[in-house]
């Protein structure tokens, strides 16, 4: 394997590129230790002990310490590792890592998520979420049927409409107009807010 370049990452840290389009970031000490230089190959297993002893064990400490500070969905654990210049081959092995341990659960993230903004947010608002973070759409439909019951859509419409001191029945064509829109502008579907409106 031949390093074609090595890039500065920043003042501790520097990128390897080889012939083979593989690149790994490695700390200056590290490069010195394995007598790394451009122009020069890097026998095969000394590749080796540098993926096995330092970036598999780097990328699995990594991903425990994202996963610490905040639950992730994977589509996150993901973009945080790629920001870090790990592989794609160390990110799979890093998530499988976590995946083992059940630090990292799509479904559970998607149940709880769920769980705490159904009393803020429409399912659509949700859902719409949900699929940013990266979670899958049939994961997304789960958590919903798991979560909502079936009247708590619009039982959410009567909250807002509460809480915005709308009185239903008694306002005026313009001010149940506005609580339409303010209502679409929250994610609620238009059959539900018109119901609860009626």
């Amino acid at each position: 394997m031949l390093i074609t370049q090595i890039s500065e990452v920043d003042k501790k840290r520097m990128m390897i590129h080889t012939e083979e389009g593989v690149s790994f970031v490695l700390y200056k000490g590290e490069i010195r230790r394995f007598a790394l230089q451009e122009g020069e190959e890097i026998a095969s297993e000394v590749y080796e002990e540098i993926r096995t002893d330092i970036l598999i064990k780097r990328a699995r400490k990594r991903a425990m310490f994202l996963l610490e500070k905040m639950d992730r969905t994977e589509s996150q654990l993901r973009n945080k590792l790629r920001q870090g210049f790990y592989g794609e081959d160390l990110i799979d092995d890093a998530i499988a890592y976590v995946k083992k341990y059940h630090y990292i659960d799509d479904n559970r993230y998607a149940q709880t998520y769920v769980r705490y903004q159904k009393e803020r947010k429409s399912k659509r608002q949700i859902k719409m979420d949900l699929m940013q973070k990266g979670v899958d759409r049939e994961i997304i439909e789960q958590a919903i049927e798991a979560e909502y019951e079936p009247e708590s859509e619009q039982e959410l419409i009567l909250k807002w409409i509460e809480k915005r001191k709308y009185k239903i029945g008694e306002s005026d064509i313009k001010e149940k107009q506005k609580m339409y829109q303010f209502l679409m502008r929250k994610g609620f579907c238009s059959e539900d807010i018109l119901h609860v409106l009626e």
